[in-house]
């Protein structure tokens, strides 16, 4: 309980003991002119005033709710069951912290197992933890656990270019200073056999996007092969949606897989908060960041949870730690569970497929408009890339004022993709919303 002077005697015995003289002296550091600003408050007003002002702020924003949005580059529109809600809001769930003491927390510890053993299924790898901030994040740490694999005797790491441009930006962010060679997120073709040509001996880890960021569905196959062939991990980054669907990355030889769980039951929310998916082969366990709860039977015979492998070094001795890394998402990790336990293996991949055939039925309409061409020549999920006539920043200005939410404009991180749009679709736009965007698209280039 914090000590409160109540007298004068008491606050100059409080200033005494920390050796000052006066309150002042306590704000020397702090620049005088903004040490007591003059605040130019407005008159005070009732909380039913309050609440109508913020109501009016609230609705000059253009929700989900009220556009439809073909706007995804790794945050997407899905439907919600209800009951993830439910089941989020519920104090004991809500408010839960570490798990310590697992005497006390055998619903949390419940949930996270759950959670871990929903992802293995879906990415078919032996491991997974609980988890990470968010998809960029997962990957860094993949870097670092291959770093830590190969005891830093190799310092190459090669990444797709077709990885989102905003993991790549993270990774540099996160491992700089640690005297690491980037490189493959220079302008250069997005094939796999490109890939190829930039492992050596001195590659740690390969990474690729799949589905890439363009929305192209590649065959890792012999790509995996040759980057283990040199010694280097394969990780692999996915979208789990996509993965109701497509053949798992465990299934081709990944060695680490890692995503952003945001389509599995979590809003966009403006960008977060997000969950970092991260899956691994059992033989990597001990290089895994991150927490990883464990089955076990109590000295009765009943089953009980308890956190295993959790170093300590991550939360006490930094200094020997593999990673920095000692929390995780837990409610966002509920999330996914309740939303992949609610709609299970079928009701997975039935939203999958809608958000296959409706991208590409989109992509047909748009690449029969005048002036707008689809870039993708390769398989695509739920994203495909548009050439358009105008700017991307001005299309999205008209769609904008008839409530549609445009596309990303990849020119913003790809110079050669100027005026170029990636554009998402899900299995929320209807055939009738697609079908107004298309016409939208047309009005635009006809002036």
């Amino acid at each position: 309980m914090a000590y409160i002077p109540h007298t004068d005697k008491d606050r100059q015995q409080m200033l005494a003991a920390v050796g000052v003289a006066g309150f002042d002296d306590l704000y020397q550091d702090v620049p005088e002119d903004v040490r007591f600003p003059d605040l130019d408050l407005p008159e005070a007003i009732s909380e039913m005033e309050v609440m109508g002002q913020l109501q009016a702020l609230s609705e000059a924003n253009l929700e989900l709710g009220h556009a439809t949005s073909f706007l995804g580059a790794g945050a997407y529109s899905h439907y919600i069951p209800s009951v993830v809600d439910h089941i989020l809001l519920r104090n004991e769930f809500y408010t839960a912290y570490t798990p310590y003491q697992p005497e006390i927390s055998q619903g949390t510890l419940q949930a996270i197992f759950e959670y871990q053993s929903l992802m293995c299924q879906l990415t078919a790898m032996d491991i997974s933890n609980a988890s990470h901030y968010d998809g960029a994040t997962a990957l860094a740490e993949a870097i670092i656990l291959a770093l830590n694999q190969h005891r830093g005797k190799r310092s190459r790491v090669v990444l797709s270019p077709a990885i989102h441009p905003q993991y790549r930006e993270v990774v540099r962010t996160y491992t700089q200073g640690m005297d690491l060679e980037i490189v493959g997120d220079e302008k250069c073709d997005h094939g796999p056999e490109d890939l190829m040509k930039l492992l050596d001996e001195n590659t740690t880890l390969l990474a690729v996007q799949y589905p890439d960021f363009f929305g192209h569905i590649e065959d890792y196959t012999a790509l995996s092969k040759a980057a283990q062939d040199v010694g280097a991990l394969f990780c692999v980054v996915v979208n789990p949606l996509a993965l109701g669907l497509l053949k798992p990355p465990g299934e081709f030889g990944a060695d680490v897989v890692v995503g952003e769980g945001q389509p599995l039951g979590i809003p966009p929310s403006y960008g977060g908060p997000y969950l970092g998916i991260f899956t691994t082969k059992e033989k990597y366990v001990r290089k895994m960041a991150g927490r990883l709860v464990g089955e076990t039977e109590d000295t009765r015979g009943q089953r009980g949870y308890v956190l295993t492998l959790t170093p300590r070094e991550q939360h006490i001795r930094r200094e020997k730690a593999t990673s920095n890394i000692c929390t995780n998402q837990g409610l966002m990790a509920l999330a996914a569970v309740v939303y992949l336990s609610t709609m299970g293996k079928a009701g997975l991949r039935k939203v999958a497929e809608l958000c296959y055939h409706k991208a590409h039925y989109a992509a047909q309409k748009i690449g029969e408009l005048d002036g707008y061409d689809v870039w993708n020549t390769k398989p695509f999920f739920h994203e495909f890339v548009v050439s358009c006539p105008k700017p991307v920043a001005e299309i999205n200005e008209y769609l904008l004022d008839i409530d549609i939410l445009g596309g990303y404009d990849l020119g913003w991180d790809y110079p050669d993709l100027k005026d170029h749009m990636l554009v998402a679709v899900t299995e929320t736009v209807s055939v009738d919303e697609i079908d107004d965007f298309v016409s939208a698209l047309e009005e635009v280039a006809n002036g």
